[in-house]
């Protein structure tokens, strides 16, 4: 289970992963939340799905989701670091 906060510091925002059918709007002076599940490993790419300036085309999004085991070792790799 993965929760997600989104907000904006500028204008309205849309954050879109269409292969896992998530889509939240991020907005200037709100916090705005979803959950959603990945079940399989890999890569997941999106977008802002918003027309929201000059530098729309600019705002990639990747996910990737790994094995819970090995993100269990990478905090413990990390936890000191």
């Amino acid at each position: 289970q993965i929760r997600i906060l989104v907000t904006a510091a500028d204008v309205i925002h849309s954050w879109t992963i269409p292969s896992l059918g998530v889509k939240v709007d991020g907005t200037p002076g709100r916090l705005n939340q979803t959950n959603f599940l990945i079940n399989r490993p890999g890569l997941f790419y999106g977008q802002c799905s918003e027309i929201c300036g000059a530098n729309h085309s600019f705002m990639p999004i990747v996910i990737e989701s790994i094995p819970v085991t090995n993100f269990i070792k990478w905090i413990i790799n990390n936890v000191n670091t």
